[in-house]
């Protein structure tokens, strides 16, 4: 898709915004709903940078709100894992093609998606060593691919924590986990300079569209509407592994 630099600013800053809004009213990460749409529109590196930025931004937010009721146990035994991992993942995406990596994203989304649908409460057990292979896996996942905030919530839930401490503690990991991530990205090279003048705005808008996402959520039949978006999702997925295909052949 080729439109002018302004062009990819503006839709890029509306698929942010529509993206954070579906993803508070869902209940999973926005990025999941902004990576797909914005690597139609840029490079997958890049839309894997700035979709990462974006969720930074929205996870600031979400600290801010809730930094009281952390959970240190929690931070670090799944934490620690999932940072390390995350390094390593990132480190990975420099040395794949992008159609691989579109790919493994389309796989994982698709995969991610059925399994919610037919689990929408899914959880794992509630143990460290769960929690420890929980988190090197979500945090890997997150390195390679820009996204496994479902995936991560469900070994959080786990552990059936108070709302509070749940919202904080699954926030201050998502932060390290982009906070490793996004620096590695950014020396790499997967960024190119003229974006760089897009990240106020993201900024900006990742706090406009979860204020908005948590105004409508009380208004929607939660349930009904994230298997919608579950759906939107599988759709959007199953043209990544075509591509994919298609391109090997």
């Amino acid at each position: 898709m080729t439109v002018s630099l302004e062009l990819e600013y503006i839709i890029l800053i509306i698929l942010g915004f529509l993206s954070e809004i579906l993803g508070t009213m869902a209940g999973f990460g926005s990025s999941t709903i902004f990576l797909p749409l914005a690597s139609y529109l840029v490079e997958f590196k890049t839309a894997l940078v700035l979709v990462a930025i974006f969720h930074l931004f929205g996870n600031v937010s979400r600290i801010t709100f809730f930094r009281h009721g952390l959970d240190w146990n929690v931070l670090l035994i799944f934490g620690i894992p999932s940072f390390v991992l995350s390094l390593i993942g990132a480190t990975l995406v420099g040395n794949l093609s992008q159609t691989f990596l579109k790919l493994m994203l389309g796989i994982f989304l698709i995969v991610l998606s059925i399994l919610f649908l037919i689990k929408p409460k899914l959880a794992f057990p509630a143990s460290n060593k769960s929690l420890i292979l929980g988190g090197g896996i979500s945090g890997f996942i997150v390195g390679l691919i820009g996204t496994g905030g479902a995936l991560r919530a469900s070994f959080l839930t786990g552990l059936k924590m108070e709302k509070e401490k749940y919202i904080a503690t699954s926030a201050v990991v998502a932060l390290g986990t982009d906070a490793t991530r996004i620096p590695y990205y950014i020396s790499s090279g997967f960024l190119p300079e003229q974006y760089y003048y897009l990240i106020p705005f993201l900024f900006v808008t990742a706090f406009l569209g979860s204020y908005v996402g948590r105004k409508i959520v009380t208004r929607i039949d939660q349930e009904k509407f994230k298997k919608l978006v579950l759906i939107a999702i599988i759709l959007v997925s199953v043209k990544f592994i075509l591509d994919g295909i298609t391109a090997s052949l």
